[in-house]
This record gives C-alpha cells, structure tokens and sequence, in this order.
C-alpha cells in the first residue's frame, strides 16, 4: 500500500486530461476530429494559464455547441460572421486572448469576405479553421474545399470543375494578405500530428499576446459520416487525397507586413 502511495504522488503525474475541457458528453460522430483539436485547444490555453483571459467565439456547423465542451467565455457568431465578432470583442477588449474555431462551410463560404477583411485588417485574433471539404451538419452537401471528383450529397457524380468550379484553398490567400502573421495547415489524425497541430495553435496564441497581427491555423480533418467510410479508412481517405492539395506545413511565419511599402510618398 505504502507503495502505491509513492507511485500515485503528484509529482508522479504522467498526463490527466485537462481541467478546461469539461466532461459533457460531445455530440460529434465517431472519429471526428473536432474532439482532439478540443482536446489540444484546452491543453494550450491550461499550459498558457489564460483560460480567465481567454474569449472563443464558435461557428454555425458541426462545432456550434463548442461552448458545452470548453471552459472559458464563449460568443456565438451567425453563419461565417465569426471574424467580425472577434473583431469586435478583440477591439473592446484588446488584453483578451479571442479566437474564432470554425468549418470550411462557415469560414470559406458564407463567411469568406469577413475572414479575408478581418485578416487583411490585421486584426489580433486567432483564426482555428477545421477543413474536411464537406458540409458534415446538414448531411454532406459540397462545400467550397470538397475536391475535384468528390462524392457529395450534392455531386452525387463527383465535383466537376465546369459545373461547380474549383476547390478553395484559402489558407493560401491568406497567406498573401498583409495583416497575417501567422498562417499554418496541421493534422490530427496520428500522435506524431496532434503534436505538430498542438504546438502551432500554441504558438498562434503566443503571437496573438504580442499583437502582431492574424494568426491562422487551418486542421486538415475527416468526416466519417459525409464521406461514408469508416473513421480508420476517412483518415487513409484524407491522407491519400486531401494531404496532396492541401499540403501541410507553415505558410507565414512572422508578423504582418510593414506599413511602409502601403504608404503614399508625397
């Protein structure tokens, strides 16, 4: 006994889940990915100890009941209007930490001007943005990010370029804004990823204390139902077709751009 006592001391602590993130039930299907970016949300703003100076405004979509799940102040934003309500939190509140978390249906479709404006403005915000290019909430429609052939409930025969366009990347775009600081594709579907896709959220929020612009950080993720494949096969789904168009990795790494090459010379 004495033993056991020695082996479950404080100090001894291997991992325990994190206070922030609360024990509700998540209403997410099997295999969704949006419980682990969760997980590692909570992780970083517990490591960072803003938790009581941490404000999330959460989407229209799959992730609309995210304030069920974490502890900190929440906002709900109408469809795709998340940017502009950070940004109004933001500029009231400017010593909080604000992020948007937000789906490739809210942030890249009707939600794409308020997220270019509020990027290119430079506002001081943390952009989360989760992409499985699908509508996954209202039954697997297309979506801006859904591939060229994808199989949707609204390209039943595959996404043809003539009829419905190309695929968006819009982290790329943003990239090239000035106002981005920070702007980063990640994935959780393995240990090694969820380390990767942990550390860049951190550090999104890091740059955001130090007001140096939009940091952004997309997920590359899965959505067993839309796509109709099992959670294991959705990961090797999204491996061998999603990684090679969007392709992981940092984009920007810095601050936004200086102001000088924007200014009239007289």
């Amino acid at each position: 006994m004495d033993r056991l006592k020695n082996i479950i001391k404080p100090e001894n602590l291997v991992y325990a889940k994190t206070p922030l993130l609360n024990d509700a039930t998540m209403h997410y299907c099997p295999g969704c990915s949006h419980g682990v970016i969760h997980k590692i949300l909570s992780e970083v703003i517990e490591e960072l100890g803003i938790q009581q100076d941490t404000i999330g405004v959460s989407p229209v979509g799959c992730a609309v009941l995210a304030y069920n799940y974490i502890e900190i102040d929440w906002q709900e934003a109408a469809h795709g209007r998340a940017p502009a309500v950070a940004t109004g939190i933001k500029r009231v509140l400017p010593e909080k930490y604000v992020f948007t978390y937000q789906g490739d249906g809210d942030l890249a479709a009707i939600g794409t001007a308020e997220t270019l404006h509020a990027i290119n403005r430079g506002e001081n915000i943390v952009i989360i943005f989760v992409n499985n290019g699908i509508y996954g909430m209202t039954g697997g429609q297309m979506a801006p990010t859904t591939l060229v052939g994808q199989v949707t409930a609204t390209t039943p025969y595959g996404r043809e370029v003539d009829l419905n366009g190309y695929p968006l990347r819009i982290t790329e775009l943003i990239a090239q804004l000035p106002g981005a600081a920070y702007v980063t594709r990640q994935s959780v579907q393995t240990p090694a990823a969820v380390r990767k896709a942990k550390k860049a959220i951190k550090k999104a929020f890091e740059l955001s204390g130090k007001n140096v612009g939009t940091s952004f950080v997309e997920v590359v993720s899965t959505c067993s139902s839309g796509w109709k494949l099992s959670p294991v096969d959705s990961n090797k789904w999204m491996e061998t077709n999603m990684f090679p168009f969007y392709q992981l990795g940092d984009l920007k790494d810095g601050s936004k751009d200086a102001t000088d090459q924007f200014t009239i010379r007289s």
